[in-house]
């Protein structure tokens, strides 16, 4: 049902489909002008406002626009788009009734998961040295995957995640060595719907995620020597190890080592725990809601 929800959001064709059922004649009916093909009707873009918002967006950034000049030659603008979806089918109405039908002048290109392995590199490849291409058209799953893509500087995500990482590794594809321009992202929400609460519950798991993963514990370097070397040493070992340590606790937790790494120095360096009020009040969803409803 979430998922039905969330196509709904996208464009109604993702429900419906190329052949509407009889049972969704009559409710269509309501929106659609008498003596028409629902079928057709559907397939004109005021009916998604995410592909009146991503025409727009495109167009200011000079693409598919009239870009003549004066002297009759072809000018290419200075922007270059990534679009993203969840879904191919998406991606199927934005090239036929978008592109095709409304924006004939755009030049691009389509990366999904129906392209060969091998054949995508050629496809990133011809994109990025290739500037009189206007578009790349990805899939999430199969754009976020190691690509390159600093060619293009603006970014629109048609649908989102319930995983934040795969739309941010999604947004890397432009934010890589070599980028020069300023990048853009632009995310097209329907107000208002479940698209609303996903973005809210993406912002929440990063916002945890960095409460968890901070300065102080992001790298290697906040390991010490000791620590190193025991990610090289075997499994078998560290059990030898841990059962010859069992017969001297009393020594460790008398006798600290000379750099002071014994068990007592290493629990007097810890601070206060907190109590579960500090836990309950820090990692409340309610307040946490409420801040970004806010």
């Amino acid at each position: 049902a979430l998922q039905y929800l969330l196509k709904l959001c996208s464009h109604p064709l993702l429900v419906v489909g190329e052949r509407v059922p009889e049972s969704l004649i009559p409710t269509l009916s309501e929106f659609i002008p008498p003596n028409s093909d629902i079928a057709s009707e559907l397939h004109k873009i005021h009916h998604s406002p995410k592909l009146v918002a991503l025409q727009e967006i495109m167009e200011e950034c000079g693409i598919g626009v009239d870009s003549s000049s004066s002297d009759g030659s072809i000018s290419f603008g200075q922007h270059r788009v990534l679009i993203f979806a969840q879904h191919k089918a998406l991606l199927d109405i934005i090239e036929k009734d978008l592109f095709q039908s409304q924006m004939r002048s755009v030049t691009y290109l389509r990366l999904d998961g129906s392209v060969e392995p091998n054949k995508r590199f050629e496809i990133v490849k011809a994109f990025n040295s290739d500037p009189t291409i206007d578009a790349l058209l990805l899939t999430t799953h199969v754009g976020g995957l190691g690509l390159n893509l600093t060619s293009a500087d603006t970014l629109v995500f048609m649908e989102h995640d319930w995983n934040p990482m795969r739309d941010h590794q999604a947004m890397d594809r432009a934010h890589r060595l070599g980028q020069r321009n300023v990048v853009n992202v632009h995310r097209l929400i329907m107000r208002g719907t479940l698209e609303e609460k996903v973005m809210s519950l993406q912002k929440f798991k990063v916002s945890i995620a960095n409460a968890v993963i901070n300065a102080d514990n992001s790298s290697m370097n906040t390991m010490n020597t000791d620590q190193l070397l025991d990610l090289f040493t075997p499994a078998d070992n560290k059990r030898v190890g841990s059962r010859a340590s069992k017969s001297s606790d009393a020594e460790v937790d008398t006798k600290p080592t000379g750099r002071g790494k014994g068990l007592k120095s290493i629990l007097g360096g810890l601070e206060e725990l907190w109590d579960q009020s500090q836990y309950s009040e820090e990692y409340n969803l309610s307040q946490f809601l409420a801040k970004l409803n806010g």
